[in-house]
């Protein structure tokens, strides 16, 4: 199992890889410059590429751990800006002030109007002092108001102060928290950076040992998922199907199936063991099967020209899934007892969404494939390793190499290589989630 375990790390590590590059600020987008001064300079061994993983490593646990301080702090000073922080006690009292001055230029506008209806009143045989007293209590009533009026837009403009420096109070905490938030991001786009560039290193050293003829591309393969809807939720099961199909004119003597299925979040690829358990069977192998460790389902059997053969798929997702976006890619490849092997077929992307344990659906419809580029001719992997004559060992068609393990010498090479390339290629709908997710 050494030589799958090998390269289906190169594949889980390529997922990453486009949304570490396409995650980073916009001050390290134009990469050519210094692509072309990296190609003019040996390549970092692996050693180095160890070295800077862990210090990327160390560096993203530092600024992990200062977004979350950051975020504790920010919580705490927005609920003091509501209450007990003394910005919010001066724009507590400060509105208060200006309730008492409306209250106070409301009532003397009231009495500038009841000293106006008693001079209205007065009697037509009023004394001149009378009409005198009532004129002039009309005068002071009105000065009375228009100080009232006067205090009272002194004390809006002070609450509306008050208020406004609470406000850029708020502001200014999230500012001072998304910093240390896109610090960790950063951080975090420069780890996963460093893992996928020591693993490409560790792929590309595997390769340079291998010996072997590269398979010969066989673009009538194919591989389709039926019945995947596009919307599944936490805590439930769903059977769906997967059929490969021979549609060359020659014979293929063992088919290989590989299946990853992946939770995923604004941060990118979840461990896959820790939401989704995937299994399978076929007509000949009926009895349930967890997808081996390395997502790959072998002895599919051979397939005639023409000819399909046709997987049963069952995904559960745990309870504790988080609400988020899934993808399942799914393809195939074959190798024959004469030592010739196919190279992988169209990688097939199928994307859900994953709605929180308890939730409805809704409206659901199956989930739409789309396909990630194929790599070059020629480099879509080597012959699989068997005997010293070069021929693969025989296998059934009910899957028993992953049970007796002796897949680990005649696995394909060209599957697992293409998957590395193919799922670095498709894995760009990840850094669309992140951003989807951080826009909301």
């Amino acid at each position: 199992m050494k030589i799958r375990r090998a390269l289906a790390t190169a594949v889980a590590l390529a997922v990453t890889t486009p949304a570490a590059l396409l995650a980073v600020s916009p001050a390290y987008a134009d990469t050519k410059p210094v692509t072309q001064t990296q190609e003019k300079k040996s390549k970092p061994t692996i050693k180095e590429l160890e070295t800077a993983v862990a210090e990327a490593k160390e560096t993203y646990e530092k600024a992990a751990k200062a977004k979350a301080d950051a975020l504790v702090e920010l919580r705490k000073t927005l609920d003091e800006l509501g209450s007990t922080h003394p910005l919010a006690v001066t724009a507590a009292a400060a509105k208060q002030a200006a309730k008492d001055a409306d209250a106070a230029k409301t009532a003397a506008d009231q009495a500038v109007t009841d000293a106006k209806a008693k001079l209205a009143d007065l009697p037509e045989d009023a004394t001149p002092e009378q009409k005198t007293a009532a004129e002039t209590a009309v005068t002071e009533a009105e000065a009375t108001a228009a100080s009232a009026a006067t205090a009272k837009a002194a004390a809006d403009a002070k609450a509306t102060e008050a208020v406004t420096a609470v406000d850029d109070a708020r502001v200014a905490a999230v500012r001072a928290y998304s910093v240390l938030d896109k610090a960790a991001d950063d951080a975090l786009a420069a780890k996963i950076a460093a893992e996928a560039a020591l693993a490409q290193a560790v792929k590309e050293a595997e390769e340079e040992e291998e010996e072997g003829d590269a398979c010969e591309p066989e673009n009538d393969l194919t591989a389709e998922v039926t019945g995947l809807p596009n919307k599944l939720v936490a805590g439930t099961t769903t059977d769906f199907a997967l059929r490969v199909t021979n549609g060359s004119d020659r014979n293929m003597d063992e088919i290989i199936a590989y299946t990853g299925v992946f939770a995923t979040d604004k941060t990118g690829i979840k461990e896959t063991g820790k939401f989704f358990r995937l299994q399978w069977s076929t007509k000949s192998s009926p009895k349930w099967q967890s997808a081996d460790e390395d997502d790959y389902i072998d002895g599919l059997g051979p397939l005639k020209p023409g000819s399909h053969t046709d997987v049963k798929l069952r995904l559960t997702l745990d309870k504790a899934t988080p609400a988020g976006n899934g993808v399942a890619f799914i393809a195939a490849d074959f190798y024959n007892k004469d030592g010739s092997c196919g190279g992988m077929t169209d990688l097939n992307m199928y994307e859900f969404d994953v709605k929180a344990a308890g939730s409805k659906p809704g409206k659901t419809e199956d989930a739409k494939p789309s396909k990630a580029p194929k790599p070059g001719a020629g480099n879509t992997g080597t012959t699989p390793l068997g005997s010293s004559s070069g021929t693969p060992a025989q296998t059934g068609t009910g899957g028993s190499l992953a049970a007796t393990g002796s897949s680990s010498a005649t696995g394909s090479i060209a599957l697992a290589g293409g998957a590395a390339v193919l799922l670095g290629a498709a894995a760009v709908f990840v850094v669309r989630r992140r951003k989807a997710g951080s826009a909301a």
